[in-house]
């Protein structure tokens, strides 16, 4: 059985969310031998704590040290560190001999088994992703402009959930095309590292469905209007792989009251008790 191989970039502040998203995968991911690789710019003073929470689950905890040269002119914001910029540049620090990795933001749920989605094949494309924009032909057109990128066609890819090509990756991606973007564009950077995959590389990547692999919690009632009232909380608990807590609000903040809060809090008190 192939090993599977997770990706995350976090700071101190997110580790215990990181432990809420391992928790969901190991419930959900059953008899899979795990590697986890946490990209980080020192060592976090929270590795140790990390490690044995990883150990108690029977997963391989790899901490990778970035430093902070490799984004250091690239435009960050209190929301947006240079941090988020490693998963772009991944496939320099990870082993040579890696073939595949999935990324995952740490306010991710995973709710069902995702070894369907780690093992398609990808062909020449660099990543397998979902958009949330499948319903806005506007936004479409917008992003087009905003990353003069034609050739994105209908789709403007979310980064939280990136299942990676690695070796198509390292024949492709390059420090010194990102950098050069980034300068050129930095101005019109809304999202900067979901925006430099967008404007680069859009056109290598195999679209997913939203619904199942990247379940935006913030547009729960679009979902329920695309799918004629189908997709409910019994259907996301029973479909959805990956449930997004993207944007600001967050579960685990005391004022999150969102249809999925529990949820969340249930699994974040489960993952705690370890």
């Amino acid at each position: 059985m192939e090993p599977v191989n997770l990706l995350f970039t976090v700071d101190d502040a997110y580790v215990e969310q990181l432990k809420v998203t391992l928790y969901s995968v190991k419930r959900n991911l059953s008899a899979a031998e795990v590697h986890v690789y946490l990209l980080q710019k020192t060592l976090l003073r929270k590795n140790d704590q990390l490690a044995r929470f990883c150990q108690t689950l029977d997963y391989h905890y790899h901490p990778i040290i970035v430093g902070d040269q490799p984004f250091k002119d690239a435009p960050t914001t209190d929301r947006y560190p240079d941090t988020i910029y490693y998963r772009l540049l991944a496939h320099a620090f990870l082993p040579e001999d890696m073939n595949k990795i999935l990324y995952l933001d740490a306010d991710i749920l995973c709710l069902n088994d995702f070894r369907e989605f780690y093992q398609q094949e990808l062909g020449l494309n660099l990543y397998a992703a979902a958009s949330h924009n499948a319903d806005s032909k506007v936004m479409d057109v917008i992003n087009q402009l905003r990353l003069q990128n034609y050739e994105m066609e209908s789709f403007y890819f979310n980064t939280g959930v990136l299942l990676m090509n690695l070796p198509m990756i390292r024949q492709t991606v390059e420090r010194q095309d990102i950098l050069e973007y980034i300068e050129k564009n930095r101005t019109k950077l809304i999202l900067p590292d979901q925006d430099v995959l967008n404007g680069l590389y859009a056109d290598r990547v195999q679209a997913v469905p939203d619904e199942i692999y990247n379940y935006d919690a913030r547009y729960s009632r679009l979902y329920q209007a695309r799918s004629s009232g189908n997709w409910d909380i019994d259907w996301v608990i029973e479909n959805t792989v990956f449930l997004h807590f993207a944007g600001r609000d967050k579960p685990w903040k005391p004022n999150y009251t969102t249809r999925y809060a529990a949820l969340y809090k249930y699994m974040a008190k489960k993952a705690h008790e370890i």
